[in-house]
């Protein structure tokens, strides 16, 4: 029997991220891959310029969201990812360029393939559930 926790218990997501440190290097491989793929550029433009906040505040909510520290709320408060992002228009070819960039960076990562994809699955369910959120918004 299998003494790992599985991911989603307590910190074990984080911690197969390895921890804030492997978020940051996740984070900037994302960034850094928007910037280049041109099937992200549409997405690019959604960004201000300097992507330097927008990094510290995706891995700050990475880190709670995987069961880390809470350095998003600590540093920035509350956030409803879906609601927050409704007031861009996002649709699916954005959230699917937005998991492309994921999935890219994420392939990049020391992380297990059970981890790798893992993290991606659940990353998918926030990306839909902005979809629906602008939706709705937008129309």
């Amino acid at each position: 029997m299998s003494t790992t926790p599985s991911f989603g218990t307590g910190d074990a997501s984080y911690l197969a991220a390895g921890g804030i440190d492997g978020l940051r290097r996740l984070v900037d491989d994302f960034y850094r891959l928007m910037d280049e793929l041109p099937e992200a550029a549409d997405l690019r433009r959604l960004h201000p310029e300097s992507l330097e906040q927008s990094r510290d505040k995706l891995a700050c909510f990475l880190s709670g969201w995987l069961g880390g520290p809470k350095l998003f709320s600590e540093k920035y408060g509350s956030i409803a990812i879906p609601s927050f992002h409704a007031q861009w228009p996002i649709d699916q070819a954005r959230a699917d360029a937005w998991l492309l960039c994921m999935a890219r960076a994420i392939a990049l990562q020391p992380f297990t393939p059970e981890f790798a994809e893992y993290l991606l699955a659940q990353l998918r369910v926030p990306a839909q559930r902005v979809v629906q959120a602008s939706r709705a918004r937008h129309g």
